[in-house]
């Protein structure tokens, strides 16, 4: 190694060090904060999956194909609509289906919620936006489960970092 990459490697960025600090200092200090917003945020997803599980599969199956036919006015969408759940009843996929429906619906909601006011402030405020703009790029070029890392020290397991980061 030539003498520039080695005075550089030698005096290292503790990034991974400050990383491990920080969160530790936050689950140290924060954890009931974590935990109870996890716990909340589960309870509400599990609010909206129980009801959904009480309704007969069929009968919901049913409902699920009729809206699809009511928002896009096709007899082929709702067919399909209609066996492809009926497929999944079939498997025995049916509650962790209903609990993949109520967590998207959710994430998308709560992403509206956030978005479409961040979104019409950084349109009506330019330098908002400036600052919006790189962390957004950023976020943007990142996998998935990078997200997904912090998220899981700081809520756990559970739907609650699933809503999270989706």
């Amino acid at each position: 190694m030539d003498p520039i990459s080695k005075f550089f490697v030698s005096y290292k960025i503790p990034i991974g060090e400050w990383g491990k600090a920080f969160f530790t200092f936050l689950t140290d200090n924060f954890n009931t904060f974590f935990r109870g917003l996890s716990g909340g945020l589960n309870f509400l997803l599990d609010g909206g999956v129980d009801p959904l599980l009480l309704v007969p599969p069929v009968l919901l199956i049913a409902l699920i194909a009729l809206l699809a036919y009511y928002l896009q006015r096709s007899r082929g969408l709702a067919v399909a609509v209609f066996l492809g759940l009926l497929f999944i009843l079939n498997q025995n996929l049916w509650k962790q289906t209903v609990e993949t429906l109520v967590l998207v619906v959710a994430a998308a909601a709560a992403s509206m919620a956030i978005g479409v006011p961040l979104g019409i402030w950084a349109a009506h405020k330019p330098k908002v936006y400036r600052v919006m703009l790189p962390v957004l790029d950023l976020m943007q070029t990142l996998p998935t489960f990078v997200y997904l890392i912090p998220v899981l020290t700081l809520f756990g397991l559970g739907n609650a970092p699933g809503l999270i980061v989706t």
